[in-house]
């Protein structure tokens, strides 16, 4: 059984990584700032308040786990500076602690686009292109990484049970799509099914869905010529 944690697990993608990742049996630690409010998806799942910028603290927090899931993200604020902080050296933070401890595995969810300097996004403080930058510092970190990005992100759940699923995930490496959207519950299966493959160490994964395109695993994709890495 492997130990799972999962930071930004209070916002809207990471507790639903908290909940693929439960519903698989994993053990998982969600990591949450010290105010944030916690939704009824954290149910199971070991609970840690922590500022993710306090080095000892969050070493303490990853300490025994075996990988970490990334789901943290700048939000909508007057404070231009939050996508540098949070997607840039929020990230950095993350990764330096993941090495003081030995956790190797890590899946960081960024965004479609992301590094791109003329995209309406960019209004919000660059946060496409200081997403990019914390993807390159994962990438550079020597640690075995993978970088999901997901396109617009829905509250969609029905339709979306295991077996039951009305739409499937749009694979594709990066920089190869541009819009379109995805459930955030298919976002975290994605997250939770790259943490067990091996095939996606050192991939950039970009995820979007669709009605008319089949349902099919990371694993599916990966294994076919065209998940192959360009």
């Amino acid at each position: 059984m492997t130990t799972i944690a999962v930071s930004g697990a209070s916002g809207k993608t990471g507790w639903r990584v908290v909940q693929e990742a439960l519903r698989q049996g994993h053990t998982v630690r969600a990591l949450v700032r010290p105010g944030s409010e916690l939704p009824e998806g954290l149910a199971g799942a070991e609970v840690i308040r922590l500022e993710l910028g306090r080095s000892e603290a969050l070493q303490e927090a990853l300490n025994g786990c075996d990988v970490l899931v990334i789901a943290t993200g700048a939000r909508p604020s007057v404070d231009l500076t939050g996508p540098l902080q949070v997607d840039a050296f929020g990230v950095r933070s993350q990764i330096e602690a993941c090495r003081a401890v030995g956790l190797k595995r890590v899946v960081l969810v960024s965004s479609l686009c992301a590094g791109r300097w003329i995209h309406p996004l960019n209004l919000f403080g660059l946060i496409l292109v200081w997403k990019r930058v914390g993807e390159r510092w994962l990438e550079q970190s020597g640690l075995d990484w993978t970088v999901v990005r997901p396109g617009g992100l829905s509250e969609r759940e029905e339709g979306l049970e295991p077996g039951q699923e009305r739409e499937g995930v749009v694979f594709s490496g990066p920089d190869q799509q541009d819009s379109s959207s995805i459930p955030r519950r298919l976002v975290a299966r994605v997250c939770v099914e790259a943490l067990a493959d091996p095939a996606a160490v050192g991939r950039i994964i970009e995820i979007t869905s669709s009605a008319e395109q089949p349902s099919r695993s990371l694993a599916a994709w990966l294994a076919e010529p065209s998940g192959t890495p360009a």
